[in-house]
């Protein structure tokens, strides 16, 4: 490795070290799921947070956490058993451009989801162990959850992989959920996804701060430039 990438490699040891512990988790998104205990209201709550995890931190906390309350506290029960009545009370809610017609589909998704494979865990760990890949997995994820059909507004809230797209928060939840350490950010709970096949989560942010370190070339933040970043962190560890 050369010495330039062995100083990149020392910097970000030590942001890992600052960033990935507990006390990080409570000015975090990640605190959402976190307020859980169950499992499966693990998953969903991390999922519905990933997807609306775009603008500042603080909104993203707080509209997460108001979902959560439209979900009586209690994702997987209320998904499961969501009747037309609380589907007009989702109707209402909002953040930036992801609207009630949005929220509403999505819950209707993760409600066929539940019921053909009871948990997202089922299907994400299914959809793996056939493709063998991430990339791939996610790309039949997407086709999964709007094979109901859906409206053509929602379509751009599931970052389309196969149209080169990062997929950044879709990266994120697999993250949560998979990578697993003794520090209590990420929760580990699936077990059948090596964590060494996950993708960086790639969006401006960590895009400009991985061509100023020298370890992206690729200019767009496309899934090409997921592959090459990931690549270099791989060689790291």
């Amino acid at each position: 490795m050369k010495h330039e990438l062995m100083l990149v490699k020392e910097l970000l040891e030590e942001k890992t070290a600052f960033y990935n512990r507990s006390s990080f988790i409570d000015s975090d998104p990640v605190q959402v799921p976190h307020s859980f205990s169950i499992a499966r209201d693990i998953e969903i709550a991390a999922f519905l947070t990933a997807i609306l995890s775009w603008g500042q931190r603080k909104t993203i906390i707080r509209k997460s956490f108001q979902l959560m309350g439209l979900l009586g506290n209690h994702p997987y029960e209320f998904i499961c058993n969501m009747t037309p009545g609380d589907e007009r009370r989702l109707a209402f809610f909002c953040h930036r451009t992801f609207n009630g017609i949005d929220t509403v589909y999505f819950m209707r998704s993760l409600r066929y989801i539940l019921q053909t494979h009871e948990s997202l865990q089922n299907l994400f760990e299914e959809l793996y162990l056939v493709n063998q890949n991430i990339r791939e997995t996610l790309i039949q994820f997407r086709k999964i959850f709007f094979a109901p059909a859906s409206p053509a507004r929602t379509g751009k809230h599931i970052a389309d992989i196969s149209q080169g797209a990062s997929g950044k928060r879709l990266n994120m939840f697999l993250r949560w959920m998979i990578r697993r350490d003794k520090n209590g950010v990420d929760f580990g709970l699936w077990s059948k996804i090596r964590p060494s096949s996950l993708y960086i989560p790639l969006d401006v942010h960590s895009g400009k701060v991985s061509r100023d370190l020298g370890l992206l070339r690729r200019k767009p933040n496309d899934w090409q430039a997921v592959e090459e970043l990931t690549a270099v962190l791989r060689t790291f560890d």
